[in-house]
């Protein structure tokens, strides 16, 4: 029963309609961070959902790019580095933390978060990390599930071409 069992979880991991593919299905949840124009793109459905302003690395190398899987997501998330608990006003990291994979890390380490710096947002700020208002990431944080993949680019496509390009749009 094992050795029947063993192909065909081993296709299934390695399917697309696993969470952790190489790319989004189309129809499925994906998010855009075009570090060129400071923005983020909410595709779902097939199509463009919502564009909002985030800041990013204060230089091109601190926000990393490629394709990325959501891996963590935190409600009043706790600032290790200046050990600050969730929900304290000088909390950097706002109302909520949406982790992603990228250069390897666990989720937990690059990130699109909320900030207690509001007149941040559409700059290049961070220390790797996506900034956005906490209204913002907060509407956001439900509509992200788990395993959603995330580009992160430089680029002066549409967000409408990326999604296409990447197979979140049909």
């Amino acid at each position: 029963m094992i050795k029947l069992l063993s192909p065909i979880l081993i296709s299934f991991f390695i399917s697309p309609l696993w969470p952790l593919g190489l790319n989004p299905m189309p129809g499925d949840p994906f998010v855009i961070i075009n570090k060129t124009k400071n923005e983020l793109a909410f595709i779902n459905e097939n199509k463009v959902q919502t564009v909002v302003s985030v800041g990013t690395g204060k230089t091109q190398e601190l926000t990393p790019e490629g394709l990325f899987t959501i891996t963590v997501k935190a409600k009043d998330p706790y600032f290790r580095r200046g050990n600050i608990p969730g929900g304290d006003p000088k909390n950097p990291l706002g109302a909520r933390w949406i982790g992603f994979d990228a250069l390897g890390t666990d989720g937990r380490t690059y990130g699109i978060h909320g900030t207690n710096q509001p007149a941040s947002i559409g700059r290049y700020v961070s220390q790797g990390c996506i900034r956005s208002q906490n209204e913002v990431i907060s509407s956001l944080f439900p509509l992200i599930p788990l395993g959603t993949k995330i580009l992160v680019i430089s680029s002066k496509k549409s967000f409408e071409n990326l999604a296409h390009e990447n197979g979140a749009i049909k």
